[in-house]
Formats: structure tokens, C-alpha cells, sequence
């Protein structure tokens, strides 16, 4: 199956390198009977991984359980597992199935699989190497035959040190590693999955859908949203409902956005679909607007008469991020618009001549960091008029 016909059925969005890699391994290693383990931050979507599996595998026409081990309580854990006979604990009023039973022949996903107690780790790890388990209170061997697949949104291998998850069910669950990357390293996909809730969302509550004005874009791609997909999904349901303007404005979205100081992150390249800056100039526009407050801050000053008319605002890298080391702020309204469109040009063409002398004989690692495609580069050094030849000296 191809991956777009892939993430048209299960309703996926994006076109990042790495989200799509998840989704080619989890296509691949369906019709084995491996155990999966899915990883990833809170909110990055992984349930989707294991359904793809399974309906894609040889068992898609048996059961598919999906278990969150970190919403059972511990004490009901092995019991919702592997089942339990009448009288073995109080309340066992009859026989009970557990999962491992009920979905003989099928898959089940176990969700936030290092939440599991030291003796259901036990119990899991020897009926993925034997097929067999009791059920609680029972001396009876039963044997099942199911696929797992695991996920968990911690480091299992710190987990490990801490004495906290066994490492041989460690081994035995990571057959094969899923990785899904978190959305602030998926920010081409982030406008796609914004328009796509804001439909969604239009389409439920029969609403007309909201849209971002251009600094509220640059805003939403600023941010690194900690909670993922899932929060940006309920942020735009929040939206949808409370605000009454389908024009969205970047005060607007702000409102509704946790402004803290490790949550803001200034984006320099944020490639489009096909691999091109998304709409060249924005892309310089979403640091700058990251940095309103300082240069609001400056213009006050210098209405003020508390500085001369030309001030140059120094800006250091954050160490992460590549970043302009200046930017000027001119006082006259006539000459701002002028002077703003050509420092734009200039650190847009500054900037590639920092990355081509980084990388002087690869166009491919250039366009990589710069975020957009070999393609864009080479349009972008004619443009410039930069000597390429030159660079590679």
C-alpha cells in the first residue's frame, strides 16, 4: 500500500521525513508477527501505529485490544490481563476472561507499557516467550496466541537502571523500534494539521472553519507545543467553539497558547510540502516575530528620544537555533517598510552563504539544515548571485 492511500484510510496528516518513515516500518513489519515497541512523546499519535499494524497483518480478522496499563489500578492489573477464577481475591464473584484470552489469534496493544508492576512485567514477559499464562487463583496453564505491541512515552532504558523495567521484557517487546517524532520537530506538518482540526471541528459543531492571519501563522509555528498533536487539536476546538471571528489574529491564538519561556523556540527554516521555504520570506518573518517585544521595546525608546535614530539591536544564537545577529530599527514610517524588506533579503541570503561555507562541497547536507530542497538551494544561489564556485574554495 502506498503511504498516502496508507494515511488516507487511517485519517493521518503530514509529510515529515521521520513521521513518514514510522509509518513505512509499521507497513512493513505487519505481516510479521514481531513484537513492536512504539515510542514517542505524549500526544504524538501513537495508538495510530498499531492499528495499522494489525489491519494490515494476517490476524486483522481476529480481535484488536488496545489496554492504557497506566489507567488500570495495580492491584486489578493481572486479573484485566490474563483473567481470574471465582473466589481467587474479593469481588471474584465468577470467572473472568482477561485480555490475553479474549484476543487469542488478534493483537493487543498495551499503552504506556513501563506503568506495569514488577509481577505483571513477569507475567507479560513469559507469554511472550511461551504463549502460556494463569489466570489469578488458577494453577491451570492456558496458552494463547497474540500478537503485542507496547508503547510508552518514557526512557524504558533509565527505567531499566532504576531498577524500575526489566530489561530481558525490554528486549522482547523491542523487536522492532517506532519512533514518532514530537510536533516540534514535525513543523512543516504543523499548518496542514492545524487546517485539517479547524475542518474537522467546522464540519462537527456546523460552523464556519477558522483561519490564521500571517502573524498568528508565525506564531503557531514558534511555539513547541509540549503536548503534541493532541494539544494543538485541543486548541483548535477550543477556538473553534469560544471565539466568534473565523479570522484568527495572533493575539488571539496567544490566549489560548501557555507562554512560557522554554515553550518558545524561534523557527529560521520551515520547509513547505514540496521541500521549498514556505513562502521564502515568511521564514525569516516567524524569527522576527518571535522577537516583537524586544523591538517594540526599542521603537518605545526611540520615540522616546532614548536612542539614536539608526540603533542596532544585537540578537545572539540561542545555541539551537541558527539566528540573525542584527536587525535595524528605523525610526521614519516612509523608510521602515523598505529597510524590513531588505534586512529580510539580506539574512535569507547571509544565512545560506553561512550554511554553503558550513558545507562547501554537499548541496544536499545545505539544503537539509536550510530546510528546504536541492532544488530551492540552487534557485536561491542564482537569484543571489552568489559564486558557488567561490564558496567551494
Amino acid at each position: 500500500m502506498e503511504l498516502q492511500s496508507l494515511k488516507n484510510r487511517f485519517d493521518l496528516i503530514g509529510d515529515d521525513p521521520q513521521f513518514l518513515r514510522a509509518l513505512a516500518v509499521a507497513e512493513q513489519v505487519a505481516a510479521t508477527d514481531m513484537s513492536v515497541l512504539v515510542m514517542g512523546e505524549s500526544g504524538t499519535g501513537k495508538e495510530s501505529i498499531p492499528q495499522i499494524i494489525h489491519s494490515n497483518s494476517p490476524r486483522k480478522h481476529h480481535k484488536y485490544i488496545a489496554v492504557n496499563c497506566g489507567a488500570i489500578p495495580e492491584g486489578t492489573m493481572e486479573s484485566e490481563l490474563f483473567g481470574h477464577i471465582k473466589g481467587s481475591f474479593t469481588g471474584a464473584n465468577e470467572n473472568r476472561k482477561g485480555y490475553f484470552e479474549v484476543a487469542d489469534g488478534g493483537t493487543i496493544f498495551l499503552d504506556e507499557v513501563g506503568e506495569l508492576s514488577a509481577e505483571s512485567q513477569k507475567r507479560l514477559l513469559r507469554v511472550l516467550e511461551s504463549g502460556e499464562f494463569y489466570k489469578v487463583g488458577s494453577s491451570t496453564v492456558q496458552k494463547t496466541d497474540v500478537r503485542v505491541i507496547a508503547a510508552t512515552n518514557v526512557d524504558l532504558m533509565e527505567a531499566i537502571r532504576q531498577k524500575k523495567f526489566r530489561e530481558d521484557l525490554y528486549y522482547r517487546l523491542n523487536q522492532i523500534p517506532i519512533t514518532l517524532p514530537p510536533l516540534r520537530e514535525r513543523r512543516g506538518d504543523i499548518p496542514l494539521l492545524f487546517r485539517k482540526f479547524a475542518v474537522d471541528c467546522a464540519d462537527r459543531y456546523n460552523m464556519p472553519p477558522i483561519s490564521l492571519t500571517r502573524d498568528a501563522q508565525a506564531a503557531l509555528l514558534t511555539y513547541r507545543w509540549p503536548g503534541n498533536i493532541r494539544q494543538l487539536k485541543n486548541i483548535v476546538e477550543q477556538i473553534t467553539i469560544l471565539e466568534t471571528s473565523r479570522i484568527i489574529d495572533a493575539e488571539t491564538l496567544n490566549s489560548y497558547i501557555p507562554q512560557h519561556n522554554e515553550d518558545l523556540h524561534p523557527v529560521l527554516s520551515v520547509p513547505g510540502q514540496d521541500g521549498s521555504f514556505i513562502n521564502d520570506k515568511e521564514v525569516i518573518y516567524k524569527m522576527i516575530y518571535s522577537l516583537k517585544h524586544e523591538v517594540d521595546a526599542i521603537k518605545q525608546k526611540i520615540s522616546a528620544g532614548g536612542l539614536p535614530q539608526s540603533q542596532t539591536i544585537h540578537v545572539e544564537p540561542d545555541g539551537q537555533t541558527p539566528a540573525p545577529k542584527v536587525i535595524v530599527v528605523e525610526q521614519t514610517p516612509e523608510d521602515e517598510q523598505k529597510n524590513k524588506d531588505l534586512s529580510i533579503e539580506s539574512m535569507y541570503k547571509d544565512r545560506i552563504l553561512e550554511v554553503l561555507k558550513k558545507y562547501p562541497r554537499n548541496r544536499k547536507a545545505a539544503a537539509e539544515e536550510l530546510g528546504i530542497s536541492e532544488r530551492t538551494l540552487y534557485r536561491k544561489i542564482k537569484d543571489y548571485g552568489i559564486d558557488a564556485k567561490k564558496k567551494k574554495k
